[in-house]
């Protein structure tokens, strides 16, 4: 992991809510993404985490140029995407990709699993012969785990596990260079969650993929993530290496979304103390001045209120960044 692939600065997402005013002439801004800053390296899995409503799918389609940024910038492989007009976007998209959340939801019921992953090479290699496209697909299909004569089948004759495994396909088919999972595997049981986890490791492994991984769930993502991003109210509150965000977390959000995390031993999980947040969500139209997170914050005084904390990496901690001005 040794080149940058992607670099996200400043990324900001803006979406205009009508004010009531008659007129629509002074519309309200709801800030989902609001100044996030970080970078990939090749080969890399970076967690993101949050509360619902924080912000992580907006992020992720933010920077697949599917929701147009308000502003800051993506560069990918050296190019600013944000700058691109649309025929090269669509040549860069090859190299980026994303696994969505509901697998059969993401499926056209109407096409074969050998059309729906074989639709990429159509539209990038519109001069790939048939037979040559079809034993690509079956390649692809074995490579996760499903039988290649079941290529002429639709989705509704598989499971949420098999559905998710054909959504990952159509991803690989270009072996792009970095995969966005929107919480991948949100919708499966906890026995098929560790198999789609354990196939994205090996698949990271074979082709040297870069992953933008997205879940709620702390443990799933301690186990793929290399580095964890955490999100609250489009802003970033802590990013470090996973060992030490879940042995050492610095911010109160961060303490609190792991101190709520089940511990699998019923006796590690009775003795746990636990941190409590405070208060409901507050409302991305209407953020709070300072920092975000001080309405519900233990640790806030009237300095949270007054100033913006930066993301910041002290000496002591290194590759550890933190917004806050009293972390632990």
């Amino acid at each position: 992991m040794s080149d940058t692939l992607l670099s996200v600065k400043d990324l900001k997402v803006y979406f205009d809510i009508p004010s009531g005013d008659l007129l629509g002439r002074h519309p309200l801004k709801l800030k989902a993404v609001d100044g996030v800053s970080f970078d990939i390296e090749a080969g890399e899995t970076l967690g993101v985490v949050g509360e619902s409503g924080c912000g992580k799918s907006t992020l992720g389609r933010a920077i697949l140029q599917l929701i147009p940024p308000t502003d800051g910038n993506v560069v990918f492989l050296g190019q600013e995407l944000t700058k691109l007009n649309k025929r090269k976007l669509r040549a860069v998209r090859q190299d980026f990709q994303i696994v969505f959340q509901d697998p059969l939801a993401s499926l056209n019921p109407r096409m074969t699993i050998g059309d729906i992953i074989a639709e990429p090479l159509q539209s990038f290699f519109p001069n790939m012969s048939k037979r040559e496209r079809k034993a690509k697909v079956q390649d692809m299909m074995d490579k996760v785990g499903l039988l290649p004569q079941m290529i002429n089948r639709y989705p509704h004759e598989f499971s949420g596990g098999q559905c998710q495994r054909i959504g990952i396909a159509r991803a690989m088919i270009l072996q792009p260079k970095l995969i966005i999972c929107d919480e991948p595997v949100s919708a499966l049981d906890v026995s098929i969650q560790a198999q789609i986890i354990n196939l994205l490791k090996d698949l990271q492994k074979e082709f040297g993929l870069s992953l933008i991984f997205i879940s709620h769930d702390l443990s799933v993502v301690r186990h793929i993530s290399h580095r964890v991003l955490v999100l609250y109210l489009g802003n970033v509150m802590e990013i470090a290496d996973r060992t030490a965000l879940y042995e050492q977390p610095r911010h109160p959000y961060t303490q609190a979304l792991i101190s709520a995390a089940p511990i699998p031993d019923p006796s590690l999980e009775r003795s746990k103390s636990r941190l409590m947040i405070e208060g409901d969500l507050p409302s991305p139209i209407d953020p709070p001045s300072g920092c975000v997170f001080r309405t519900r914050c233990p640790k806030a005084q009237e300095k949270c209120a007054r100033d913006i904390p930066k993301l910041t990496d002290d000496a002591a901690h290194g590759g550890h960044f933190v917004a806050c001005h009293f972390p632990d």
